[in-house]
């Protein structure tokens, strides 16, 4: 048994009867059903699921390696993006070598589609796709962790409660990245922080950088930083499908301290999430870091400018700041109009407009904070300011 069989992605040899697993769920085909016939499936599912479990058993029938089920789904995910966003554009893929692996540090937004747009790009640069953290809070259900350890996730695990099992999960966690970079040349993606930036607030956390060194611990930090490739990773939405729910959590957290998810709250948000109307999308791959950054902290704080820098502002950022309250004296940050086109502020104007209309009086303050604070953070970086 190999020591990793606890939190990889499956194999080649496994897709197979993985996939037969998969297609005989039934909780799984209920979901895909109702994705696929979602004025049908409540009233008829009970005669839709059967012929969605043929058709996919198959289309997926010749499918017997990870590399040939991302083939099989590219479609699905290119027609996913093309109906739920207004394009999606990249910038530094060209810094991506064949042959070379990553390790992408990256903002994080959401669920699923963070983790997505980077494999679109990878995938449509023609270079292997990364290995996927997921935490394993998102796993409660035996086909969601099927499906997504199918599709090259790993199992970051986050609901231990003992420091001993936490400490050890960590040191395997570190372990296992270091041989998927090192020795298997497969990249990872992982979050800068755990859990979502609900806030707008992107920020590294330096625990998960020391958590990189952890198997290496003889080794100099940034030695082992640099050939693990660490490639600050921007991804930017013009519009969060979530943001009204992440509203309704900021708000309730402001005013009551805390917040209890409902059940089924994850999966919601991971349908909106992929379903959902985005805008544009932007990726950024920022250069591997080179600089011997010794300090956890410090290494945090550069990856937060390389993160901030390359994230890419819409007019909706710039009409949120425009009415926020915490508005930063000392940067001179440009009016929308002094920035985007006329037709293209019109448009935004409308949406933005909507969006705000559709909110809650009491939540309406954290919506507008979700699309102020990058605005924010990123001419503090651009001024050479603390963040």
């Amino acid at each position: 048994m190999s020591e990793f069989d606890a939190i990889r992605p499956y194999a080649d040899s496994e897709v197979a009867a993985v996939l037969k697993r998969l297609l005989g769920d039934s909780a799984f085909l209920q979901i895909i059903t109702h994705f696929r016939f979602p004025k049908h499936a409540k009233a008829f599912g009970w005669l839709l699921e059967p012929l969605v479990a043929w058709r996919l058993r198959r289309e997926f029938k010749d499918v017997t390696s990870v590399a040939g089920l991302q083939d099989k789904i590219e479609v699905y995910v290119d027609n996913t993006i093309e109906r739920a966003t207004d394009g999606v554009t990249y910038s530094g893929v060209d810094r991506l070598k064949s042959g070379s692996a990553y390790l992408f540090l990256a903002n994080h937004r959401d669920i699923v589609m963070d983790p997505a747009f980077v494999n679109y790009a990878v995938y449509h640069a023609g270079l292997p796709t990364p290995r996927i953290a997921i935490g394993d809070n998102l796993l409660q259900k035996p086909f969601v962790s099927d499906l997504m350890r199918l599709n090259k996730s790993f199992i970051v695990h986050r609901s231990l409660e003992s420091r001993r099992e936490k400490l050890a999960a960590y040191q395997l966690l570190s372990a296992y990245i270091n041989h998927s970079i090192v020795s298997d040349c497969q990249s990872i993606w992982i979050a800068q922080a755990e859990g979502r930036a609900k806030d707008g607030d992107d920020r590294t956390d330096s625990a998960i950088l020391k958590m990189f060194h952890m198997s290496r611990k003889a080794e100099p930090f940034g030695d082992v930083i640099r050939q693990l490739n660490l490639t600050p990773t921007s991804i930017s939405y013009e519009y969060d499908p979530c943001d009204q729910a992440k509203a309704r959590e900021l708000y309730i957290r402001a005013t009551t301290g805390n917040y209890s998810k409902a059940p089924g709250e994850d999966d919601a948000s991971i349908a909106l999430g992929i379903t959902g109307y985005k805008g544009r999308v932007h990726v950024n791959f920022a250069e591997p870091i080179r600089d011997n950054l010794e300090d956890t902290k410090l290494l945090a704080a550069e990856m937060d400018r390389q993160i901030l820098a390359g994230y890419r502002l819409f007019p909706a950022h710039y009409l949120a700041y425009a009415m926020w309250d915490e508005q930063d004296a000392a940067l001179a940050v440009p009016s929308a109009a002094e920035v985007f086109p006329a037709t293209e502020l019109a448009k935004a104007e409308q949406e933005w407009a909507r969006r705000l209309a559709a909110c809650p009086a009491e939540h309406r303050p954290f919506l507008v904070l979700q699309y102020a604070t990058p605005v924010r953070n990123q001419y503090r970086v651009k001024a050479g300011l603390a963040l």
